[in-house]
């Protein structure tokens, strides 16, 4: 299925079809190798069946004839995979790393490597290849200088100017068990696996009310690498001069040994050699004999010059190899994710390291005139999306290379953003306002998301203008998605930096070109605003099949002069045909309606004073709908047209049935009309049955649902018929936001609080909730009105929108003050208004700390953010908060909220990276720090601050040392200001960030989503196939580190677990948990739910210690983006418990079986399902505790709970009866035998290690299920223990538990709700 057509699958009967998707992957399926020969993702098991036997015809091994030792390797290769990916190979093996100028020859015929391995045709099995080493070019030298410094470990530490500090970091190695033997780690006490007791309980010591842990998200400090060479650097001698440059000489090196000797050598077109240069005198030739030194590869010169350097080089590798690769990877096609919590500049983790050479990477990269980095970004984009796409192999091809060019784009335009926030780019009209000037700095045109030049006048200003730049990125990304051949997008981000919203767009060719009148700028749509409109007919097929896709009604609209144009989309929506010939649509912001019932109730024009009523003071007038709800409401229309056909056609054949009886009756045949017997069927039944079947085939074609984007925007029809026509779409918007109002909305209300879908954790992924489900976040503040309730769930969700409100007007009060400063007074005004926020309970008129040196040099900033108080910055919030929301904090607001959550809120909005320490929201924490500082002198204490703990999980536990972690405290060196919270070097950094248009690509979606129907089609094999081609696919199209990768590794992963394929779910989760924290961030919320089910499945897996860790670390994540009790920890609480069971922890267990019956009771009530089916359970925790007085009670409280809801007959209100009088018989005798009973009981274990005991899998944040696990499932804690009660009962007292009665496996309790 075509990308470009995507939008037949709406207008289509037929869904996709798994056989067809398998049958095209397979006839040209490009598969990654392991060294061993079998597929990636498939097991030893799988490589037996016969599709997999076609599969190995085009994977063979080859051998690669080398120049120098070993002389010869062996290579796994597949006929579907470039030359490229088989040097990629080559260079990547240990043996072979010396090699980077080369070509490949075949039967002395030179291999071309950019073609496939397929197109040489003698390449079979067993063939060699001979590796032939090239003369080099500057490049290449460069490029081999660069890569032989990342591997021997001379590269020093990098600084990351763009994403931050640690950007892309993993804590996966912090908890895994094998890293416990890691030498590289030099502060193991401080892993989660050592954190086990000595009884080996990894849970021992968590409090699940204690104050968060920002330990949590501290790296670990690696013991230093093993140094292989003092210093390679760029000789002072470099470049070489003209008249030595003709005879090959590309650059000059100064090599440093660990043995103390330095060496200059002499970059040749031949390879490298030692000359005869030093510090003081330029000779570069060759040192003559015994001196010389000559190699092809730099690698191997090291190796002749330094005697130490091969056996470090080997430890080196040796402790790379011990480190999860995935960790390591360097990330190409994503945006790397920053911590917000780091650790302070005076630590090892941060500690700047000198190397001479991190300054000379720009020639290195780009050359001595640096015209290498120079790129044509718009051509390159359009030539990429214009590669073939007839063919799997093209398309694969064409979406891997056009993931690679956005994700270099996206990184140069955000590079490029940076550096005009800061002022560092000229300006092309100088003479303009600052909002209204333009930039180009490499080949990327640059402007400010602000109305400098009053375009957006009368819909905002400035706020309409920054929507507007945020929904045209959103349009971009959508018509990206469609993949419309012969239509061009520009790369588009938009980068949010120092209180400023930047536009970044490739240069379109022509489109500063200046046109003589009359003709316009643009080819079609509103060439200067409404006033003038522009017509092609080049522009309407490519633009009508963006608006049947979108939605988006052909309709008319008028000039000024009143004259009618009939245009497919938008007038706002322009085409440019542009002077290399393409057809480019550009400002796609009005894709859909606007929301006409916002704007009538809290927009209205200027008057003539300039002012507007409170009650209808919203900022700008670029209130649009979201596209899902727009799609949302084309399935609920399709659904019932759909519906009223199929009755439709019901009611015909009745008809016709009473016709012929009448018929019958009129000749006067009162008998029964026999009909033929045709093989023992009644034909009347025979033609019911092709009925039937005929009516489950709907033809759609002729459903049709399109909004008219341009109603509610000015427009004036002329005529009568066309004003009706114009009211009849004014309907139809009014109808989508009367369903927004009195469906969507209601609907996700009821959902969270009946627990049917996860509930989120955080602002991000409750915007991202709201967002799939169609709801603009402006209604967050009703959601917050409406949550208004008694139930606990509601009264959560309302805290979690609260909080995300005042966190968003923080960061528009903050943006108001920091673009108007210069950047070294960022961190200052950043940290005057957390004070004001935050740590007013410490001192009550916190003063900004200014420094007058640079207030006097930046004479033109405004420093009027030294201005506020904590009075005036609380106003402005309330202001911020009713003014976009329509939600009105109430007094007390500021006591309530959580100071952990809203500052990492605040900090994740404004790309704010802040020093890990313990900051003071309280003035009792504040004296007791001070205290402590005291006690210690000066050093970091183990202490707790009002919510917020840095060195444990509590300030009443005696912590062990930290060893080598990070200190959290900042540098001794300046004196603490005891009166504020936050000091202007908390701030150690402010990160861009970046919205891009990059859509998903379209074939591993789906061969993802063939799968998903060939599993709930039953068929498993070919689904989980279609599932690992996906994976292939995606590996191969976006690389593997990217966020669609981590989902697709979670999915696969809970599908092998629900298979029972225990270590390939475990593997695929580790992988996913490391993908998701450098990608999504150490503590998003989909980490967390990564990590839960990594527990779940290392539990699965027999390695329940872990899979604790796993829960511990996840647990303590969720309180720091959280707090405390969230509505869904339940769950999670349950899952430990069983597992704590398992190992036979039991009075452990039975304490987060509690927590977890608490949860439920404070949740749903306590004569809820959930609650008495974790009664159920708690009883038997009890009861294996020897409380058996406490288990009677609990298994009262299940079977009342159960005979009240199901009735005596449900067989879950019969199980529970039954444990009922066991418990109750038992209980005095095992009170006689409590002694021998729990001497038995040790020895005498009766739990099944199986997952199905309890465990559930943790539900992801808005979704109903996870891989077939109702909510009912995830929320209801699964199934009764399947265990039989008199299996326990002998367990308990003491009786052979080699004996085990068949079990009988009972439902989810939710499942019987009458």
């Amino acid at each position: 299925m075509d990308a470009g057509n995507s939008s037949d699958v709406n207008n289509n009967s037929t869904d996709i079809q798994p056989e067809e998707i398998t049958k095209t992957i397979e006839q040209t399926k490009i598969i990654n190798t392991r060294q061993n020969g079998t597929p990636l993702g498939t097991t030893s098991a799988d490589s037996t069946n016969d599709k997999d036997e076609q599969v190995a015809d085009h994977i063979f091994q080859i051998s690669v004839l080398l120049p120098h030792q070993p002389y010869k390797i062996q290579v796994m290769v597949s006929t579907q995979e470039q030359v490229q990916d088989l040097r990629q190979s080559i260079v990547e093996q240990p043996a072979t790393f010396q090699y980077s100028c080369f070509h490949l020859e075949h039967n002395g015929q030179r291999i071309n490597e950019y073609s496939e391995l397929s197109e040489c045709k003698e390449l079979v099995a067993g063939s060699e290849i001979r590796l032939i080493e090239d003369p080099y070019t500057e490049k290449d030298a460069r490029m081999h200088v660069v890569r032989v410094r990342e591997l021997i470990g001379a590269a020093g530490d990098k600084v990351d100017t763009l994403h931050g500090i640690h950007a892309g970091l993993s804590l996966h190695e912090k908890l895994s068990p094998w890293s416990v033997a890691d030498s590289t780690i030099s502060n193991k006490q401080n892993l989660a696996i050592p954190n086990v007791n000595s009884e080996g309980n990894p849970l021992a010591d968590f409090q699940s009310q204690a104050p968060p842990n920002l330990q949590t998200v501290m790296p670990l400090i690696h013991n230093p690498i093993p140094k292989t060479v003092k210093s390679l650097i760029v000789s002072p001698w470099n470049p070489p001069p003209p008249s030595l440059r003709q005879r090959g000489h590309l650059m000059y090196l100064q090599l440093t040994t660990n043995e103390g000797e330095q060496f200059q050598i002499t970059s040749y077109v031949l390879g490298f050699f030692v000359n005869k240069s030093s510090n003081s005198r330029f000779d570069p030739m060759p040192r003559p004999s015994p001196k010389k030194a000559m190699a092809h590869s730099l690698l191997n010169l090291i190796k002749l010059l330094s005697p130490s350097f091969e056996g470090s080089f080997n430890a080196l590798l040796e402790a790379s190899n011990k480190r999860d690769p995935l960790a390591n990877f360097q990330m190409t096609s994503a945006i790397p994710s920053y911590p917000w919590l780091i650790p302070a500049d005076s630590t090892a983790a941060t500690a700047h390291q000198p190397d001479l050479t991190r300054t000379q990477e720009t020639y290195l990269l780009g050359g001595v005139e640096n015209t290498e980095t120079l790129r044509d970004w718009n051509e390159e984009i359009q030539t990429t999306r214009e590669l073939p796409r007839e063919t799997i192999q093209d398309r694969v091809l064409r979406e891997r290379m056009t993931a690679k060019i956005y994700a270099e784009f996206n990184e140069a335009a955000a590079r490029g953003a940076v550096l005009v926030a800061r002022g560092e780019v000229a300006a092309l009209n100088p003479t303009e306002s600052r909002d209204a000037q333009i930039f180009v700095f490499n080949n990327i045109f640059y402007s400010f998301g602000a109305d400098g030049v009053g375009t957006f006048t009368s819909e905002g200003g400035d706020e309409a203008a920054r929507v507007a730049v945020g929904k045209d990125v959103m349009g971009v990304k959508a018509v990206n998605q469609l993949d419309v051949a012969g239509l061009a997008t520009p790369g588009t981000i938009i980068v949010d930096y120092l209180g400023r919203r930047l536009v970044a767009q490739s240069i379109v060719p022509g489109i500063f070109r200046q046109r003589e009148p009359p003709e316009t700028q643009v080819d079609y749509g509103g060439a200067e605003g409404r006033d003038v409109v522009a017509k092609n007919e080049a522009f309407v097929e490519t633009f009508s099949k963006v608006s049947k896709a979108l939605k988006v009604k052909k309709h008319p609209v008028w000039d000024k002069e009143g004259n009618k144009h009939i245009l497919e989309g938008s007038v706002e929506t322009k085409g440019l045909l542009s002077t290399d010939g393409r057809k480019y649509i550009l400002d796609l912001y009005r894709l859909t309606p606007l929301d006409v019932s916002w704007l009538d109730s809290y927009w209205t024009d200027c008057e003539a004073h300039g002012l507007k009523p409170q009650e209808r003071n919203y900022p700008h007038r670029m209130s649009v709908l979201r596209p899902e709800l727009i799609e949302a409401y084309w399935r609920l229309k399709m659904g019932e047209y759909v519906k009223e056909e199929v009755e439709r056609r019901k009611a015909a054949p009745q008809e016709d049935n009473r016709a012929e009886k009448d018929g019958i009756a009129d000749h006067g045949l009162t008998h029964t009309c026999e009909m033929p017997i045709v093989n023992g069927t009644n034909e009347t039944e025979m033609k019911n049955a092709e009925l039937s079947k005929e009516q489950e085939r709907i033809d759609i074609s002729a459903f049709s649902l399109a909004l008219n984007p341009d109603v509610f925007c000015g427009q004036v029809p002329q005529t009568e018929q066309e004003k009706e026509e114009w009211a009849r779409d004014e309907e139809d918007v009014r109808a989508v936001t009367d369903h927004l109002h009195q469906k969507v909305i209601p609907e996700l209300l009821y959902d969270l609080k009946e627990g049917e879908v996860g509930f989120p954790m955080d602002g991000q992924s409750l915007s991202r909730l709201l967002h799939k489900r169609g709801i603009n976040i402006r209604y967050i503040g009703k959601i917050a009105s409406l949550a208004e309730s008694d139930n606990r769930r509601l009264q959560s969700l309302q805290a979690l929108a609260i909080q995300e409100m005042i966190s968003r007007a923080f960061k528009h009060v903050a943006n108001r003050y920091l673009k108007k400063l210069p950047m070294p007074m960022a961190p200052a005004c950043v940290a005057h208004l957390l004070n004001c926020l935050l740590g007013t309970a410490v001192n009550k008129s916190p003063a900004a700390e200014v420094d007058e040196d640079l207030k006097f040099l930046y004479a033109d900033a405004d420093f009027s953010f030294a201005e506020i108080t904590p009075a005036t910055l609380q106003s402005d919030i309330r202001t911020q908060v009713q003014l976009r929301y329509r939600f009105t904090l109430e007094g007390s607001w500021l006591t309530n909220i959580k100071h952990v959550q809203i500052l990492r809120e605040i900090a994740l909005k404004l790309g704010l990276q802040l020093v890990a320490k313990d900051y003071r929201f309280s003035l009792d924490a504040a004296i007791q720090l001070d205290q402590q500082s005291q006690l210690t002198n000066g050093d970091t204490a183990h202490s707790t601050s009002n919510g917020l703990s840095v060195n444990g999980t509590s300030g009443k536990k005696k912590k062990r040392s930290t060893g080598h972690l990070s200190p959290t405290s900042t540098s001794e060196s300046k004196p603490i200001s005891t009166n504020l919270t936050f000091l202007p070097i908390d701030v150690a950094n402010i990160v861009p960030v970046i919205k891009d248009a990059c859509s998903k690509s379209g074939l591993p979606e789906e061969a993802l989503e063939a799968g998903r129907i060939a599993m709930m089609q039953n068929q498993k094999e070919l689904g989980q196939e279609l599932l690992l081609e996906s994976l292939s696919l995606h590996e191969q199209i976006y690389g593997i580190l990217h966020p669609e990768v981590a989902r697709v590794y979670h999915q696969l992963a809970m599908l092998y677990h629900n298979l029972d394929e225990k270590d390939a779910s475990a593997e695929l989760a580790h992988k996913a948990v490391i993908i998701s924290e450098r990608t999504l961030g150490v503590d998003s919320n989909e980490t967390i739910l990564s990590y839960l089910n990594l527990g779940l499945f290392e539990h699965a897996n027999g390695n329940t210690t872990i899979a604790l860790a796993c829960m511990r670390h996840a647990l303590e994540l969720w309180k720091l983006i959280y707090g405390s009790n969230h509505p869904d920890c339940t769950t999670t609480f349950n899952n430990a418990a069983v597992m704590l069971q398992h190992l036979k922890f039991y009075h452990e267990s039975r304490h987060w079986f509690e927590m977890s019956i608490a949860m439920s009771e404070d949740m749903y009530g306590k004569d809820s399902v959930n609650t008495a089916t974790l009664a159920f359970q708690l009883a038997q925790a009890l009861a294996l505790d020897q409380d058996h007085k406490g288990a009677v009670q609990r298994m009262r409280d299940a079977y009342s709970t159960f005979l009240g809801k199901f009735g005596a007959e449900n067989p879950n209100t019969k199980d529970a009866e039954h444990w009922l009088e066991q418990l109750t018989q038992n209980a005095v005798s095992i009170a006689k035998h409590a002694k021998d009973v729990q001497a038995r009981r040790i020895r005498r274990v009766l739990f099944t290690p199986r997952v199905t005991l309890g465990t559930q899998p943790q539900t992801p944040v808005g979704q109903t299920s996870v891989n077939g696990v109702s909510a009912g499932d995830a929320h209801g804690h699964g199934a009764l223990d399947s265990r039989n009660i008199d299996e326990l009962m002998r367990y308990i007292e003491g009786g052979d538990a080699s004996k085990k009665t068949p079990t009988k496996k009972r439902k989810n309790p939710r499942n019987h709700r009458a």
